[in-house]
C-alpha cells in the first residue's frame, strides 16, 4: 500500500492523533480545511468573470444586410439591484 504501511498501522496513527487532539478539536480543523478550499474555488470562479468583464463589447454595424448575428444579453448586477 503506502510504502508498506498497513491499514492497521494507519488506524493505530488516527487512533492516537484522535486521543492527542480530541475529536472537537479535528472537527474544526476539518470545518476550517473545508471553509477555506470553498473560498478558493469561490475566488477562481469570481476572477474568471472578471476577466471576462474587462473584455470590450463586441460593435455590430447595422449596414450589413444579410447577416446574422447570435448575442446573449445580460444585465449588470448593478441595474438589477437599481430595479428591485
Amino acid at each position: 500500500m503506502l510504502g508498506g504501511i498497513s491499514i492497521w498501522q494507519l488506524l493505530i496513527v488516527l487512533g492516537i492523533i484522535i486521543l492527542i487532539f480530541g475529536t472537537k478539536k479535528l472537527r474544526n480543523v476539518g470545518g476550517d480545511l473545508g471553509g477555506a478550499v470553498k473560498g478558493f474555488k469561490k475566488a477562481m470562479h469570481d476572477e474568471d468573470k472578471a476577466e471576462d468583464a474587462d473584455k470590450p463589447q463586441a460593435q455590430v454595424r447595422h449596414d450589413d444586410e444579410g447577416q446574422t448575428y447570435d448575442v446573449k444579453a445580460e444585465r449588470k448586477p448593478e441595474e438589477q439591484e437599481e430595479r428591485k
